[in-house]
């Protein structure tokens, strides 16, 4: 028997995000984004009216830079940022109908190069 040993979780891991970046960063480039972005975008399409820290803790991206991130998205009429009506101090994020089309082009992107998941 000739078995060839199971790669890690790691490496499988390391193989789908490279394949992810390489059909979702030309459509990112479309708009000067990376794959940061796409998280976001991913985050904010999948739960809309996430508070700003909530979104940074699920798009695994720093919070010091998440601003700046969202702000790029919102100034290209990708998400929309407004204040909670419930709570006035905090800002919340959905996408905007521009970015709903954006989101699904980047999804059916993704589901190309992982249909089965890691397993």
């Amino acid at each position: 028997m000739n078995q060839q040993p199971q790669a890690s979780l790691a490496v499988k891991v390391r193989q789908v995000e490279a394949g992810l970046r390489r059909v979702l960063q030309p459509i990112l480039d479309e708009q000067g984004l990376a794959m940061d972005h796409w998280r976001i975008i991913a985050v904010v399409g999948a739960e809309p009216g996430l508070a700003m820290s909530e979104i940074a803790t699920a798009a695994v991206v720093p919070a010091a830079s998440l601003t700046r991130h969202v702000d790029r998205l919102v100034s290209q009429g990708i998400i929309v940022r407004r204040i909670d009506p419930d709570d006035r101090r905090r800002a919340v994020a959905a996408l905007s109908p521009r970015g709903e089309a954006y989101a699904a082009r980047l999804r059916a992107a993704e589901r190309s190069v992982a249909p089965g998941g890691l397993g």
